[in-house]
């Protein structure tokens, strides 16, 4: 298991990979409770406690689980990246839903240089992925990485057209070690061996139709810009394009005919106010501007000061509509610190849904 840069030990390692893979931990709870134990060492010694104050028995991810997950990384020629560490990409690191760690294989140096993402439809016309092959090359060429999922379609077209002159990143919503799609194998490897391929789940996970918005959300945030060449509405690419606006990134679409409903997803980004582009000079002169500061993500409030009465009865406020943590903390009159930690204790316990911009609400069902 490879430390990275930065000095953490095996260790404490060891531990970050236990605390994430632990039933309820998300992102947002996995970071409040280094925030607010100091460590993952402290922070999984004191789960059972939080999820006895939230009502619930709790046990952590088996060691033995752990230990088993770090030797396939390894068959799989693969490493870890920590989210706290220089190694871990800057951009991705912004958003507050940064995944706490990624599996990698490749270079990891690709994620610190400029890139756009290019997605779009798995059933792409045959125009359309010319197109994104073509779109992507001239990128790469000028320079940029370009990131997309390895999917069918747009993405498979733009992770060759990348590589035909330059580089690529490939995220996937499955384990490292799982290609998906299946006749993506070669090209999956290939991204893995002259690009960088990334990865969230744990070794061996299948993907499952959850894991791609989680993956999506990674796209975006490792792109300056995310370029959009043919979707349908409610489209998986449509989902990664508003998290990059989301995110402060730059949003770009390609225009299409109003008579194939492929492009109705395009074109109803361009109305909503994203960048129409026609060439890759589009792309290249839009983001040659992009100064690597996008507008702030919601904070992950610190929760390291002292709450004297313990943490606040924050649970009746709740239903499983989703309502913003800034407006629990003026409801109830608790301290932030005290709303948070009474948010972790239901998270702990499997209570509570994190939503997107800083909202939460009672998990349904």
């Amino acid at each position: 298991m490879s430390e990275g840069r930065g000095g953490l030990n095996q260790a404490e390692a060891f531990a970050r990979i236990r605390l994430l893979r632990s039933p309820n931990i998300g992102p947002i709870g996995y970071r409040q409770l280094l925030l607010r134990f100091g460590d993952a060492v402290a922070a999984l010694a004191a789960l059972p406690d939080l999820a006895a104050r939230g009502g619930r028995p709790y046990r952590p991810a088996l060691e033995s689980r752990v230990i088993e997950e770090i030797a396939g990384v390894k068959r799989a020629g693969a490493r870890y990246l920590f989210h706290d560490l220089p190694d871990y990409p800057a951009l991705l690191a912004r958003i507050d839903s940064a995944p706490p760690i990624l599996t990698i294989r490749g270079d990891a140096t690709l994620a610190s240089r400029p890139a756009v993402a290019v997605v779009g439809a798995r059933n792409a016309s045959a125009a359309a992925v010319k197109l994104a092959r073509d779109f992507a090359a001239g990128l790469a060429e000028a320079g940029l990485v370009v990131v997309s999922g390895l999917a069918r379609g747009i993405d498979g077209a733009a992770h060759r057209g990348a590589l035909s002159v330059g580089s690529t990143i490939g995220v996937i919503a499955s384990g490292i070690d799982v290609a998906y799609p299946p006749e993506h194998a070669e090209l999956q490897n290939e991204v893995a061996t002259r690009g960088l391929l990334v990865a969230e789940q744990p070794i061996g996970t299948e993907p499952l139709a959850r894991h791609f918005p989680s993956r999506n959300r990674i796209i975006a945030g490792l792109a300056a810009g995310t370029l959009v060449v043919e979707a349908a509405p409610k489209s998986g690419s449509l989902i990664t394009a508003r998290l990059a606006g989301e995110f402060g990134r730059e949003v770009m679409a390609i225009p299409g005919s109003p008579l194939d409903s492929r492009s109705h997803g395009c074109n109803q980004l361009i109305r909503e106010g994203a960048v129409l582009v026609q060439t890759p000079d589009d792309v290249i002169e839009l983001l040659s501007g992009y100064d690597g500061a996008p507008r702030e993500a919601v904070p992950i409030m610190r929760v390291v000061e002292e709450v004297a009465d313990g943490s606040a009865d924050i649970a009746g406020l709740l239903t499983t509509a989703p309502i913003a943590v800034d407006e629990l903390i003026r409801q109830s009159g608790e301290s932030p610190a005290a709303v948070q930690l009474a948010l972790l204790e239901l998270e702990i316990t499997g209570r509570l849904t994190r939503h997107a911009a800083g909202r939460v609400s009672l998990t349904g069902g």
